[in-house]
């Protein structure tokens, strides 16, 4: 080619630099560690029959045991979300961590106590309730920092679909350890695994600014996507010391939560979500061994297949939810589509009290778990309404009405086998919650948008930039 060919040759534009792929290293993350935070919280689902023929544990007092982690996780929340907001996610999350499963590999010592068992189980799961607090908003805020508002449905749907997951990947695991080596072992295996994870936490973790593996296009793309890229940025002295002024302060925006429609629908809408969840948590195992006859051994494998068509509704709900949205759909409708769907689906457990074939009742389960997946979209949801200064509170408030139904759901269903000898009003309870869920979504949340709070704090709902 010659000068001249050379000078009247069309111009190209450079082609723009590829958005890396950091931010789903650390989505992969948040999805481990919520799979181990659920194993730890289903560790007990899994050893509660042996546990109930060892220690002479009645149902009552199994679902007394059941609630107790949500007692602490309920009350902890609040000041979990605070200590997020004021510390960062990687130093809270990653001490929580730790501790949490700390405290799970205690609960396996509580044979040697026998007189004082269930008060002692009581206790470690009451403070593991505690450690676990960070977790949820956690996830929430971490994935508000790193994903774009079209990417959030996904990221969060991902890390919610890992309490499915759990199950999948741990429930045979444990159903072998209660057989082969005693409920005890369920206990330290489970909580021996976390204490690993939360070293590598800290190798893998940071603000988006701060990561040391990030590039400049993804951060471009994530931030000019909506993503919250300074929200735990590292900060100077003086502004460190403003931030604890204003964190100090960000509790009384609770008031504000609490009362603007949207946010009181969605926190409304988790409790009634939460609740089919701690029936699967807590009393499913229990209903396979003793309502439909099965070994620990075969309801630890049986459970895995719902949790696995739980975990698949999960990630399809994400997915469709942002390409709705990509296609154009609103906001609002993106996100309540697969939830009011999904949720409707989940009412139909209630038709396993009018059958008896084993087969047709894990099939009737795995439908109705597959809709509370492709339903539980309600942290894709806080990512996006929650407002940028308080997202840690904004998330604690909307756990802490979830955890109210880990409160209630174990005790109500272990008095309903108590009192009646069956699990019939059990399922008619869990399928009725499913149905308000659906209401919560479809009638009292009405525009899916962030809640800005201005100078005055005063709240003001403007659309997020995209």
């Amino acid at each position: 080619m010659t000068a001249l060919d050379r000078q009247d040759a069309p111009v190209t534009a450079a082609a723009p630099p590829k958005a890396g792929r950091l931010r789903y290293v650390i989505l992969a993350m948040l999805f481990v560690v919520t799979t181990v935070n659920y194993a730890d919280r289903s560790t007990l689902s899994i050893a509660g029959d042996s546990m109930q023929k060892d220690l002479h544990i009645s149902s009552g007092e199994l679902g007394l045991l059941f609630s107790a982690f949500s007692w602490s996780y309920l009350i902890a929340q609040i000041p979990g979300g605070w200590l997020l907001d004021r510390f960062g996610s990687k130093k809270v999350y990653g001490i929580a961590i730790f501790l949490w499963s700390l405290f799970t590999m205690a609960q396996g010592a509580i044979g040697f106590f026998a007189g004082a068992a269930i008060a002692l189980m009581f206790i470690l799961r009451f403070v593991v309730g505690f450690a676990e607090a960070p977790s949820f908003p956690g996830n929430s805020r971490i994935v508000a920092a790193w994903f774009p508002t079209k990417e959030r449905g996904f990221a969060s749907a991902l890390f919610n679909s890992a309490q499915y997951f759990a199950t999948v990947a741990f429930a045979p695991l444990m159903g072998w350890l209660v057989t082969a080596m005693g409920w005890e072992h369920v206990f330290t295996v489970v909580g021996g695994v976390g204490v690993v994870l939360a070293l590598l936490w800290t190798k893998v973790i940071y603000p988006p600014r701060s990561h040391p593996r990030m590039t400049q296009a993804e951060l471009d793309h994530i931030g000019s996507g909506g993503a919250l890229i300074d929200m735990d940025a590292p900060v100077t002295a003086e502004e460190a010391k403003a931030g604890a002024k204003a964190g100090s302060g960000n509790l009384k925006h609770l008031k504000t939560l609490l009362t603007d429609r949207n946010m009181l629908g969605i926190f409304i809408g988790q409790y009634f979500i939460n609740t089919i969840t701690w029936f699967f948590l807590t009393w499913f195992p229990v209903y396979l061994v003793q309502e439909r006859g099965m070994s620990i051994l075969e309801a630890g494998f049986v459970a895995s297949l719902p949790a696995l068509c739980g975990f698949t509704g999960g990630v399809l709900g994400g997915y469709l939810s942002d390409s709705l949205a990509r296609r154009g759909v609103s906001l609002t409708a993106a996100r309540k589509i697969p939830i009011v769907v999904g949720l409707l689906l989940s009412t139909s457990i209630i038709i396993c009290n009018y059958v008896t074939a084993s087969w047709l009742v894990v099939l009737i389960m795995s439908l109705a778990f597959f809709g509370k997946g492709l339903g539980a979209l309600g942290w894709a949801v806080m990512s996006d309404v929650a407002p940028k200064q308080i997202a840690g509170l904004a998330g604690g408030v909307f756990n802490t009405f979830g955890a109210v139904a880990g409160i209630v759901t174990p005790l109500v269903v272990g008095y309903i086998i108590d009192t009646t000898g069956s699990f019939d009003l059990a399922l008619a309870f869990i399928s009725a919650c499913a149905a308000l869920a659906v209401l919560s979504y479809a009638v009292v949340v009405k525009d899916i948008k962030r809640l800005h709070l201005d100078e005055e704090n005063s709240p003001a709902r403007r659309p997020e930039t995209v």
